[in-house]
């Protein structure tokens, strides 16, 4: 049952805890119950909205920044991850493969706050050692999500 109500919470987190009893073939204080225990134990980190700011007014560049480090002995790249992540800037970083080490993401109101904080914050970490910024021009799919439908023109054709 755990990753099934797992599955479906991922996909929306707002449905409704009967429907999700129902979903999964038990009663409702059984999947109460399940979700208070996957939160303790950290399997469930949060619970996000996902939402496509361009059909805002709200003004937001997000980037994506490739980071080489010096790992720490003993420590390995935790500990510089945990300080770049401590930055109330910074989305979310990751531990990648590849050329880089980690993958960090910004959201910021303009291009120069992002450049800012990558020449003043992030390149001068003393166990950084290279930074490639690339900003996102437009997201089409995001957490599984389709950003881009195309519309469907659902108007009945009438012919002569």
């Amino acid at each position: 049952m755990r990753e099934e109500l797992l599955s479906i919470i991922e996909k929306n987190s707002r449905i409704p805890l009967d429907e999700l009893a129902v979903m999964l073939g038990v009663p409702e204080d059984k999947v109460v119950t399940e979700l208070t225990a996957l939160e303790k134990e950290g399997v469930i980190c949060g619970y996000h909205t996902l939402i496509d700011w361009e059909k805002t007014s709200q003004d937001k560049v997000n980037a994506l920044i490739e980071v080489r480090v010096t790992p720490q002995r003993g420590q390995g790249f935790d500990k510089i991850a945990e300080r770049i992540y401590n930055y109330p800037e910074v989305r979310s970083v990751y531990l990648i493969s590849g050329g880089y080490d980690l993958l960090v993401t910004l959201e910021e109101k303009s291009l120069k706050e992002i450049s800012m904080f990558v020449t003043d914050k992030l390149s001068t970490l003393d166990t950084v050692l290279s930074t490639a910024t690339h900003f996102i021009l437009k997201r089409y799919k995001d957490h599984g999500t389709i950003l881009d439908k195309k519309r469907v023109d659902e108007r009945e054709i009438i012919t002569p």
